[in-house]
């Protein structure tokens, strides 16, 4: 329901220096003032963190501990059920606490051994080019906060159970991890912002809202449905397309509700075969065709 380095609520420095995370009116934490100064506080974390330095610590509460608990096991139902093979070898791979809310370093120090990437924190909006492209590095651009206590099961914006359960998980598969990599060079290939927007559509037609055949049935490997308790139930009844670059590529999305379009690999090789080799081999001229294909294919000529 958001687009991965997108939809971060606003981070502003007062004159003071302090931080400040600008809630919108109908976010869930909006009128809780220890909410909001949690958000700030763990917003400067990220604000002040060093490259190559260890990530600092994110002070968790005994109550935010207990929103991770409750969703991590409700969706761990959900996942045995619903979850593409893959993404369930990287979740039994890593290893994640059930109980607790892990520190991004300690998912770093997990994630390293097995696929080579990396946490980064990220304290609201990273640029697009700058998101991506470091995911050719085997870095991830990552949220620290946890949802509101209220809506356990709904956020706003990404938070620490969507970057964590939904993309380490993945991150841990060697398979998913070449491609968030190929992702990362694809972003910085191409030059124009029309062709970076094109990848990073695909992208959250994949990585964020991807589904795939196994068994005769539909399966979601996509962040943003594996970390969604309620999108995890509603995906098969979506209109699911084949998989198509061009579609991919130029379909505009709602942010605000469930992805009402999907789109379905007929396996995982098929994802790798299209996605993969689409993210190694595109430059701004084969984006530029695949523009005008899917635009002709949606005016139907």
């Amino acid at each position: 329901m958001f687009e991965e380095a997108q939809y971060f609520a606003p981070v502003a420095t007062r004159d003071d220096g302090s931080v400040i995370v600008q809630l919108a009116a109908n976010h869930p934490g909006v009128a809780d003032p220890v909410y909001r100064e949690r958000r700030n506080a763990i917003a400067a974390l990220a604000l002040n963190h060093t490259a190559g330095d260890p990530i600092p610590e994110a002070a968790y509460t005994e109550r935010e501990h207990g929103v991770w608990a409750l969703v991590t096991r409700e969706l761990a139902i959900k996942h045995r059920e619903y979850a593409a093979a893959e993404y369930l070898i990287g979740w039994e791979r890593l290893g994640l606490p059930a109980h607790r809310v892990p520190q991004l370093q300690e998912v770093g120090d997990l994630l390293e051994p097995l696929t080579g990437f990396r946490y980064l924190p990220a304290a609201g909006l990273v640029p697009l080019r700058d998101f991506y492209g470091v995911l050719a590095d085997g870095l991830f651009h990552s949220t620290q906060y946890i949802r509101h206590h209220s809506v356990p099961f709904y956020t706003p914006e990404p938070d620490v159970i969507h970057e964590v359960i939904g993309h380490a998980n993945a991150l841990a598969s060697d398979r998913f991890a070449r491609l968030y990599r190929l992702a990362g060079d694809a972003a910085r290939r191409v030059e124009t912002q029309e062709a970076l927007e094109f990848v990073s559509k695909v992208f959250w037609f994949t990585m964020e809202f991807g589904v795939l055949a196994e068994n005769g049935k539909d399966r979601a490997y996509g962040a943003g449905i594996l970390s969604s308790y309620g999108e995890i139930e509603e995906f098969r009844g979506m209109d699911i397309l084949p998989l198509d670059l061009a579609v991919m590529g130029t379909t505009k999305y709602d942010i605000t509700k469930y992805q009402d379009v999907l789109f379905r690999a007929e396996s995982f090789s098929h994802l790798e075969d299209v996605v993969g080799t689409f993210w190694a081999t595109c430059d701004d001229e084969i984006i530029s065709r695949l523009v005008t294909d899917g635009a002709m294919a949606k005016s139907g000529v």
